[in-house]
């Protein structure tokens, strides 16, 4: 089994790509593995200068197959240098490991990703494969599937990526005319219906979000672990979406693999309510911290 090439997209943080490289490196799977770098291009000066900070790092890394560097001249942003160099990737590849500069990996990451892609690169009802689950959630079975797709180390075949959807409003009216508002938010409790219309509107400019709607409209699932995989490093503001939000950080153990079986391809309800649970219970504790918040303000101005 020729393990899928990793596609790392990376930008201007030099510190953040480093400990990804280092990690990747550290992977059993690392010397079999082509590494393709995709750096997005500068908006001013001081992008240029730590753009050239992150090319360095490449030069003479060892411990990859191979390692190939692409930059872009210009500056395309998150969404379009993902979904170009993704869809570059496959047309010479047929499967794709993804991987942005603020995730890093378990060394047993890309063991679970290749044995995956290989488990149901057949079933055309799994459309990717995901390394990332929230933390804090209990008794997940070793893996499971949810409906729709998701964007902390992913991987996809070419039949997987060939119905990503990257027009917003499209997406948006056919949830509106699907009976699936609700479950496409978890019954609210996650706001992905306003993340699609920020999109549209302009407010961001999330990739990842289409590629949700795109898999969730065709009734398409993605297999999860049941330990994390990966921990997002970009909580220090850095990230272009993923802001300081604390509840989003995990860790993982190292000395822990996940047992993979093949499992029949149906969404794990249990897993749906727990993940459910999960997001109702941080709103509740962003709720709650909002308002010490303010009682905070209002204690200050009244001193």
């Amino acid at each position: 089994m020729k393990p899928a090439p990793v596609a790392l997209f990376v930008y201007k943080r030099p510190e953040h790509t480093q400990k990804v490289l280092e990690s990747l490196q550290k992977n059993s799977m690392a010397k079999e593995t082509d590494i393709f770098i995709y750096c997005d291009g500068p908006k001013n000066k001081e992008d240029r200068e730590k753009i050239d900070q992150v090319t360095q790092l490449f030069n003479g890394v060892k411990g990859f197959s191979s390692i190939t560097l692409r930059t872009n001249p210009v500056n395309k942003g998150l969404a379009g240098s993902i979904i170009d160099g993704v869809s570059e990737r496959l047309r010479y590849s047929d499967k794709i490991i993804v991987l942005e500069d603020d995730i890093v990996t378990s060394k047993y990451f890309l063991e679970y990703m290749n044995k995956a892609l290989y488990l149901y690169e057949k079933k055309e009802e799994v459309i990717s494969i995901h390394g990332y689950v929230y933390p804090g959630i209990k008794n997940l079975p070793e893996s499971f599937f949810l409906r729709g797709a998701d964007c902390w180390g992913w991987g996809t075949w070419r039949r997987g990526w060939d119905i990503f959807e990257p027009d917003g409003e499209k997406l948006l009216k056919q949830l509106q005319e699907s009976d699936d508002l609700n479950d496409f938010s978890f019954n609210n409790s996650y706001p992905y219906l306003q993340m699609l219309k920020d999109q549209i509107s302009g407010k961001n400019n999330s990739w990842a979000i289409r590629w949700y709607a795109s898999a969730f409209l065709k009734q398409k699932l993605t297999l999860y672990p049941g330990r994390s995989l990966v921990k997002n490093i970009g909580f220090d503001g850095s990230g272009t979406h993923c802001g300081i939000d604390g509840t989003l950080k995990c860790d993982f153990n190292d000395q822990e693999f996940i047992n993979l079986k093949k499992i029949e391809c149906i969404e794990n309800k249990d897993a749906r309510r727990k993940f459910e649970q999960y997001f109702n219970s941080n709103n509740k504790r962003r709720l709650f911290q909002k308002l010490k918040d303010f009682i905070k303000v209002i204690s200050i101005k009244a001193v």
